[in-house]
């Protein structure tokens, strides 16, 4: 996708790529968005094509090594006891297989480390997949478009059903991976093989960045620096084109229950209530409302926020729901 400083998105754009830059939680290996190799200016004549033919197999060789490593590290959460563990078997207390889809540059791994645990202890099957690799880049994912994202969750979805022989899976996403399930259900045929979404924190109806996008104006070339950088972004918009598409004709889907976490101290998806979403089986939480002292933002709403959990658990088995206060 080829942007230009002209675009009328590209501010947006920007200012997202700025938010994702600095706030994104660091990879268990450091790795940072910050921290992707520069790519070359491109020469003329013949050293030119072996110039681009090195940067191609640089770029494969890169997008192999990070799929291998968090290859590797969803193998070692499983061999540890923790999740992605296929031949595990729901039970009858929690009879459908949970699938986790991490945020804007998170992998299955690190985005998980809090939730997958607390899940799988208390008897669920718990599945965490990689998607939105984009450009090589390693163990930074949901960064190309929510199309093909989606593509890729339908794929890990049957993979899931298949190995726990269940119909339907239930969902939770973070950011992105809130909304994510929504395109996969609505254009991809998802609908039927999922009971119930848990967004936390997710960009349902896009963000505003808290107005970053009017300060990003003020800083000319910063739409060209982040040009390219991961279309996820500009979808994620408010208004986008893609968000359109998908709250058209109202929010939700018939025969699947939701649930949407937010925090009113988001700073990366605003404002907070454009998280909520309109329509039957749906229960929108805000996080004060259970508890007035919780300070959780955008991340560490998903990352470790203990009433998350626990309103999490309470979504996935309404039927022995306990209420989510300060101590749970």
């Amino acid at each position: 996708m080829k942007l230009s400083w002209k675009h009328t998105r590209t501010p947006a754009v920007a200012a997202a790529a700025a938010i994702v830059i600095t706030a994104l939680p660091l990879t268990a290996s450091g790795a940072s968005a910050s921290e992707a190799p520069p790519s070359e200016p491109a020469s003329s004549n013949s050293a030119a094509s072996e110039s681009a033919a090195s940067a191609t197999a640089s770029s494969a060789d890169t997008r192999a090594s990070g799929q291998a490593e968090s290859a590797g590290k969803s193998e070692a959460a499983s061999s540890e006891g923790g999740w992605n563990d296929y031949k595990c078997k729901p039970s009858e207390e929690h009879p459908r297989p949970v699938v986790l889809v991490h945020g804007t540059g998170g992998n299955a791994v690190d985005n998980w480390l809090g939730m997958a645990p607390y899940l799988k202890e208390r008897g669920y099957c718990v599945f965490s997949l990689d998607y939105g690799q984009y450009k090589g880049i390693p163990l930074l994912h949901g960064l190309g478009s929510v199309e093909d994202s989606a593509a890729q969750l339908d794929e890990f979805v049957d993979k899931v059903l298949e190995a726990t022989g269940t119909g339907k899976v239930d969902i939770v996403g973070h950011s992105q991976g809130g909304m994510l399930p929504r395109y996969y259900m609505k254009f991809l045929g998802g609908q039927d093989k999922v009971n119930a979404l848990v967004g936390i924190a997710p960009s349902n109806h896009g963000t505003t960045l808290n107005g970053l996008t009017k300060l990003v104006d003020l800083i000319p070339g910063l739409g060209d620096a982040v040009d390219g950088l991961a279309p996820s972004l500009l979808e994620q918009e408010e208004g986008s084109d893609l968000l359109n598409r998908l709250n058209e004709g109202g929010d939700t889907l018939p025969g699947v229950k939701y649930t949407v976490i937010a925090t009113k101290y988001d700073e990366v998806v605003t404002p907070y209530k454009s998280q909520f979403l309109q329509g039957p089986d749906v229960n929108n939480v805000l996080l004060q409302d259970l508890c007035p002292t919780d300070i959780s933002e955008h991340l560490a709403a998903g990352l470790f926020d203990k009433l998350v959990f626990h309103e999490t658990a309470n979504a996935l088995d309404p039927a022995n729901a306990e209420p989510t206060t300060c101590t749970s």
